[in-house]
């Protein structure tokens, strides 16, 4: 018999102490499991299979990704979820190719912005040119909100090129080394200068060791010089903006066979993900 002021039978001691442990390491086990934070993101997938060829790959690898770094990633192809009551579950939204379209579907998605939202966007989610399929007829987003305005002119065919840091203490930028090569991608130019925007922080554009960069057929086609941002943030939102998404396919021979893929370099692997976990508000973890 135990009585109140005596100590603890050696039996009873092992028992109380691996109940602590069990206690702790199910705490811990819990805590491990739940999502650092809510990604989903939104893709069109019509008409430029290289675009396609990306949307199918990003979801499979951010997908892999938020198993390895927990957070939870969904993805959907119904710009009518572009709502109030849908982007409330979310802490980033991405924009995977093209734009919402709609009235109510743009008003919600800078309604989400205005009041802290989080957003990644790749290559084509920036593109605007008029007349087009996807003119410029939404000046917050691509005058104010992206500050690139309309699109202007590309690279060909899909190249790598060499990347330089432009801003090293950004956080989607942090550890990564001055230049690096990229993923191969079909690279923007834009009709705003951003350099001239107080609002915009360029992170990274092509380094001058790539040109001449693409390959043609059309000389304009082929860049020799000038400053080309590809990456950029705004002081503004919680905000991410990449020119890579754009997969080199084999046209040619009509095979339409994937000859690249976006996630094929390491260090532009680490910016996106460092970027994600800088508009969600988290921190990465080492794996």
């Amino acid at each position: 018999m135990m009585y109140p002021g005596t100590p603890l039978c050696r039996t009873h001691k092992r028992l109380l102490i691996f109940s602590l442990l069990v206690f702790c390491f199910s705490h811990v086990k819990a805590q491990e499991g739940q999502a650092e934070f809510r990604v989903i993101s939104f893709y069109t997938e019509r008409n430029d299979l290289a675009h396609i060829s990306f949307v199918h790959e990003a979801n499979k690898w951010f997908y892999e990704m938020g198993q390895k770094y927990h957070f939870s990633y969904d993805s959907t192809n119904n710009w009518n979820n572009m709502n109030p009551g849908f982007l409330s579950r979310y802490q980033v939204v991405i924009f995977l190719d093209t734009r919402p379209d709609s009235p109510a579907q743009r008003e919600a998605f800078k309604n989400y912005m205005d009041h802290g939202g989080g957003w990644m966007g790749f290559h084509f989610s920036g593109f605007a040119l008029t007349p087009s399929e996807f003119p410029q007829n939404w000046d917050w987003y691509h005058n104010e909100f992206l500050g690139s305005g309309s699109y202007l002119s590309n690279t060909w065919r899909p190249t790598s090129a060499i990347l330089r840091v432009e801003d090293r203490h950004h956080p989607a930028t942090r550890n990564l080394p001055e230049t690096f090569k990229s993923a191969p991608s079909e690279w923007y130019r834009w009709t705003n200068d951003l350099r001239t925007n107080p609002n915009i922080d360029i992170l990274l554009s092509i380094d001058s060791s790539s040109y001449p960069l693409g390959t043609g057929p059309k000389l304009s086609e082929i860049w020799h010089s000038g400053f080309y941002p590809v990456v950029w943030a705004n002081k503004n939102y919680r905000m991410v903006y990449m020119n890579m998404g754009h997969n080199d396919m084999d046209y040619e021979h009509k095979t339409n066979k994937e000859l690249s893929s976006t996630f094929s370099s390491e260090i532009q692997d680490q910016l996106i993900l460092q970027a994600l976990f800088w508009v969600g508000r988290s921190e990465m973890k080492s794996k």
